[in-house]
């Protein structure tokens, strides 16, 4: 079988689907791998894997470039012959899925991992846009040889509500999975005398940035024994991006360290004691998974795909969204509670080792592929 993978970033397919391309290729399957150009397309091919970028702006609306793009995609789709097309965001789910049904490619399937910035955010922009890509995305997603992964059950009941794909059509798996040996924790380690509370995640305002430093600021005033981190790299090309000259002032400030982006994910999980990730919403975020993986006690927001990661008060704590107060206080009382994060940290592990295994990912992946008849 031949299988393309299509994203809107190299930094995405490298660390979110390099485990499904890796366990494919390795099964006898013939996968190329597209995205625009970035640095981590080098880094694809080094592990043996077919990557080819593509002349791609995430942020583009030109309709030029776009339907240039869109005939460039259905050409090499042509050339290729792929049997499937696995497209993933929702820019890729829509040009993916149009371009497979025009090249004839006989299956398609996309992953949509939440809702992206025009469902989310309530700019004019966003708003403007909603109509059109939710036109776009019937379409794309229409058809009896299509399959929509979604994230978590309340994705898949607004998608169901507003009449973009038949319910019959859709599937459950829970994220891109976590990797439950390398992500696991430290059975020596010893803990410090102050807590390290992590965010890690991209820099966009709708991951909870500001909350964090608002918790941060009043931490601060309640002098309690804890330091904030926060790890990620700034996102230009997302209109949600938090500016780096921002996130260097609230350093300057004191009230956090920024670590930037991190190479070993697994270390720097290991050496904290609270993961937070006070998100606006999510499909399922791998960055609570690693974390329920590696034995960190979460903290997170009582909002999709959050929630299927954290359950109250058993595997983490969860928050009201957008309230930067709530999520002092439930630091403050893990901060001074460590037979509560040693309890909410093994139950976390428990449940990613049970439900969030990337092995579970890749076979569930794969039955959706054999659906399509291939």
């Amino acid at each position: 079988m031949k299988i393309v993978l299509f994203a809107n970033t190299e930094w995405y397919l490298y660390n979110f689907r390099r485990s499904l391309a890796l366990a494919l290729r390795d099964a006898g399957h013939d996968v190329l791998l597209l995205s625009p150009p970035g640095p981590y397309g080098e880094k694809l091919r080094a592990l043996g894997l077919r990557w080819q970028p593509l002349p791609m702006d995430r942020r583009s609306l030109n309709p030029l470039r776009e339907a240039a793009l869109l005939w460039h995609l259905v050409r090499l789709l042509r050339r290729e012959r792929p049997d499937v097309v696995h497209g993933f965001t929702i820019k890729c789910a829509v040009y993916g899925g149009l371009a497979a049904r025009v090249a004839g490619v006989p299956g398609r399937v996309n992953a949509v991992a939440g809702m992206g910035y025009v469902f989310i955010s309530e700019s004019f922009k966003a708003r403007a846009l909603r109509p059109v890509v939710r036109a776009l995305l019937k379409l794309a997603l229409g058809g009896r040889n299509a399959r929509l992964i979604l994230q978590n059950p309340d994705d898949v009941a607004l998608f169901e509500q507003a009449g973009l794909v038949d319910a019959a059509r859709v599937r459950l798996i829970p994220g891109s999975g976590v990797d439950c040996v390398r992500f696991a924790p430290d059975p020596v380690r010893v803990r410090g005398a102050r807590v390290r509370v992590l965010l890690p995640a991209r820099l966009l305002w709708d991951k909870g940035l500001a909350e964090y430093v608002q918790a941060a600021r009043l931490l601060r005033e309640w002098a309690l024994p804890v330091d904030l981190l926060l790890a990620g790299d700034p996102d230009p090309g997302n209109p949600a991006a938090v500016p780096e000259a921002t996130v260097r002032q609230w350093v300057d400030e004191g009230v956090l360290d920024w670590l930037g982006h991190v190479d070993d994910m697994p270390a720097l999980l290991r050496s904290v004691d609270v993961v937070a990730l006070p998100s606006y919403r999510e499909g399922l975020p791998k960055g609570l998974i690693e974390a329920a993986a590696c034995g960190c006690a979460l903290i997170a927001t009582d909002v999709p795909g959050c929630r299927e990661v954290v359950e109250h008060a058993v595997d983490g704590l969860r928050v009201p969204v957008k309230d930067g107060v709530a999520l002092a206080e439930a630091m403050a009382r893990l901060v001074r509670d460590a037979g509560l994060r040693e309890r909410l940290g093994v139950a976390a592990r428990a449940k990613a080792m049970a439900q969030f295994d990337e092995r579970i990912v890749v076979r569930e992946t794969l039955a959706v592929y054999a659906e399509l008849g291939h």
